[in-house]
């Protein structure tokens, strides 16, 4: 075998810690932003409610209590309750209770989802960015395909003839959200390839399955995390809208976008019904995207002082 550059070899050794350690930067640098420590504690908060506290209360979210039924928040004075904090629905049933379960669905079907979409997409663009040629063309043109369809749309129409279960929502939006990954790693992959660690990996021979998955995925792996982060978000709005609509999560399962479905008919005279699980919504998309736009300056400043 052809003798090989000690300094080709320093490098290709070197490959994968250098991505693991641009990642380790930039969340060093986004949390020094106050506002990525904000949103995390937050979430943090939200999250540990979330998974504790159905289990820990003695309240069934699903059991019905017919005397206790449109009960007002503790805040709202005379008929208030501390065993419902923030009143109760319709059917008697504890909102505070509700809107944790919905909670904990929808941060399991939103991280789900961009699991699926990242296993989809990185491979597509890894294969597209490394193999170049007409296989890189074909692969493209199927991303581009599916980017001219909304998301929401696909969705609709494929759960609309098919039963709104929790994987079946976590695999319709994962088939419809990939190309992103796709694209961003195709565009690193394409970079990396060319430089001498990888040509060193191929004269050692080195199979391009291994080169791929050792040596230019940690490369992969800073750029597409502000976007996985922002894409939890996008994905619990889009698993709000569905059960809104009533092709997510069906009744009696409690999901933010049931719940506000459900509390569209009593806005007038129990508006906490609808409202109390929007807000659990908008706090925690907004806690979630504090830290994705946290993470996305990180990116830019520590990547910008590479260029």
């Amino acid at each position: 075998m052809a003798s090989v550059d000690p300094a080709l070899m320093g490098k290709l050794a070197m490959a994968p810690d250098r991505g693991r350690s641009l990642t380790r930067r930039v969340w060093a640098e986004a949390f020094r932003q106050p506002e990525f420590k904000i949103g995390l504690v937050v979430f943090l908060i939200l999250f540990l409610l979330a998974c504790f506290y159905p289990e820990l209360s003695s309240i069934d979210p699903l059991k019905m209590n017919v005397r206790g039924r449109l009960l007002p928040p503790l805040f709202l004075g005379p008929n208030w309750s501390f065993t419902n904090p923030l009143g109760t629905d319709q059917l008697g049933r504890d909102m505070l209770l509700r809107c944790l379960v919905g909670l904990r669905y929808s941060f399991l079907i939103g991280v789900s989802t961009v699991i699926v979409m990242l296993l989809i997409g990185c491979t597509i663009g890894m294969v597209a960015g490394y193999k170049g040629g007409w296989i890189s063309t074909i692969l493209m043109r199927l991303t581009d395909a599916q980017l001219s369809i909304p998301m929401i749309i696909l969705a609709i129409a494929i759960l609309g003839v098919s039963r709104p279960t929790i994987p079946a929502i976590v695999l319709v939006l994962g088939l419809a959200g990939w190309p992103t990954y796709a694209r961003v790693t195709r565009s690193v992959v394409m970079a990396e390839s060319r430089k001498e660690f990888v040509r060193g990996a191929k004269v050692l021979g080195a199979s391009d399955i291994r080169i791929m998955a050792l040596l230019l995925a940690p490369l992969v792996l800073p750029p597409i995390v502000f976007v996985s982060v922002l894409d939890i978000a996008r994905m619990m709005i889009f698993e709000s809208i569905l059960g809104f609509i009533g092709l997510g999560v069906q009744p009696p399962t409690p999901t933010f976008g049931n719940l506000i479905a459900d509390g569209r008919k009593y806005l007038l005279n129990a508006w906490w019904i609808a409202t109390m699980p929007g807000i659990f919504l908008c706090v925690t998309l907004t806690s979630v995207n504090l830290m994705g736009a946290a993470l996305e300056r990180a990116r830019n400043r520590i990547f910008g002082g590479l260029a």
